[in-house]
């Protein structure tokens, strides 16, 4: 059930204590978000580039817009972004693709250079989990796959568009 803001105006929301739950699951998520965009010492990839690459990782090329889409980000960043890790000779454009656009897949430097980044970020991973062992680990995933699927569910319900 999802609390109400209080309807007095002397009490902020943040402070009622019917939203400390969300409060604090809305700490723990900007803490989870920070980490996605940590540079790793030994990373060869600016944290940009390893997550265009990363969406790429399935050799399925992309457009722009699609892009922009999987990494909620505006088309404008992804543009950037996306010139960029072309000039570092990371992706390049497919000659032709649907429509105007000319989707963009991973060279062979920027497929090798996210292979040894996503090695890097994994290995923080296991080690996380591996401090919390298997039975917490396992629990853990389990709980955020029912977390994510009743957000899903909600968002729906309340009509938000969601990816």
């Amino acid at each position: 059930m999802t609390p109400t803001p209080p309807a007095s105006s002397a009490a902020p929301a943040a402070l009622d204590p019917a939203w400390a739950d969300v409060t604090a699951l809305g700490d723990q998520l900007l803490r989870l978000t920070r980490k996605r965009l940590l540079d790793y010492r030994g990373a060869r990839l600016e944290v940009s580039a390893f997550r265009l690459l990363w969406v790429l990782a399935d050799s399925t090329p992309r457009t722009l817009r699609q892009l922009s889409e999987t990494l909620g980000l505006e088309q404008s960043t992804i543009n950037r972004q996306v010139n960029a890790a072309i000039a570092a000779g990371h992706l390049e454009r497919l000659e032709r693709g649907e429509g105007a656009s000319r989707p963009v897949r991973p060279t062979e430097q920027g497929a090798r250079l996210y292979a040894h980044d996503a090695e890097l970020r994994a290995g923080a991973l296991r080690a996380a989990l591996a401090r919390l062992g298997q039975a917490d680990a396992d629990r853990l995933v389990a709980l955020l796959t029912a977390f994510n699927d009743a957000w899903d569910a909600a968002l729906d319900e309340a009509g938000a568009e969601h990816p």
